[in-house]
């Protein structure tokens, strides 16, 4: 197993939940039981235990393919009991790579300074395999943007994403980026979540998972889906400090009750 690349591609794999060139906007109030009461939240831990990763040798498209791909039906797997199990109707989401910026993803085109978004209009996740992806797509960072993008899937199926016809958020108040950070944080610690589920079958460190920990989640261009504010992307994904404590929180807890970022403080969500 390689040491990740996180100094290599740190910016990249900064995800961008929803394409667009408007101004993020937003999920429902925080006060709504859909967001702080949902029922995915009582489904207790993950039941799958083991997730088998393709072997990678020599970094070829196709061979990135194929390992995307089988960590996509590990998260079917893991994640399709528990919504089933919450009364709410599964549907796998679907899967594209590219390898060009602007192609169309169903939410406009596909953002410079992503490698991967989740389209709620069409429930379509996209990766970039630009070729530091295809040189080593094994690297566990790469497992975590799939993992939080799906955690964005997770978030459509349980009514708790909320968005308008082009993919964006939809907010009463636009400089009011809380309700994207909790919804970004939230998505990160599902991707926990997974990876706490899994990690012991993936024959992976506890050194590597700290690494991920330690890691430059939000060295993200933001003009990409219109919030020119700032050059860092903690007003919309939150701090690394906070990024960091939500996915340790999911990867400890591996269940979505741990993820209840709507009623957490705001001081864990900035």
């Amino acid at each position: 197993m390689r040491t990740p690349r996180l100094a290599i591609i740190a910016g990249a794999l900064a995800s961008v939940v929803l394409a667009g060139t408007a101004p993020a906007a937003a999920a429902a109030p925080a006060n709504k039981p859909v967001l702080t009461k949902n029922p995915i939240y009582k489904t207790g831990r993950l039941a799958l235990k083991t997730c088998e990763e393709p072997p990678v040798q020599s970094g070829t498209e196709d061979e990135a393919r194929v390992y995307f791909d089988a960590v996509l039906d590990c998260l079917n797997k893991a994640w399709g009991p528990k919504l089933k199990q919450a009364g709410f109707t599964f549907s796998k989401p679907k899967f594209r790579v590219t390898t060009k910026l602007g192609t169309p993803t169903g939410c406009g085109g596909f953002p410079e300074g992503a490698q991967a978004l989740y389209c709620p209009v069409n429930k379509t996740m996209t990766l970039l395999l630009s070729p530091n992806v295809v040189e080593e797509p094994s690297d566990p960072v790469l497992m975590l943007v799939l993992a939080h993008e799906y955690g964005h899937h997770v978030q459509k199926l349980t009514g708790m994403l909320r968005h308008n016809k082009r993919g964006e958020y939809v907010l009463d108040n636009p400089r009011d980026l809380e309700p994207i950070r909790r919804t970004e944080l939230q998505a990160e610690c599902y991707a926990g979540v997974f990876m706490g589920s899994v990690w012991d079958s993936l024959g992976r460190s506890q050194k590597e998972f700290d690494s991920l920990l330690r890691g430059s989640h939000n060295a993200f261009d933001l003009s990409a889906i219109g919030v020119k504010t700032r050059s860092s992307a903690d007003q919309t994904h939150g701090t690394d400090a906070n990024v960091s404590w939500w996915l340790k929180r999911g990867f400890t807890g591996k269940s979505a009750g741990s993820c209840n970022t709507w009623v957490a403080s705001k001081g864990k969500v900035r």
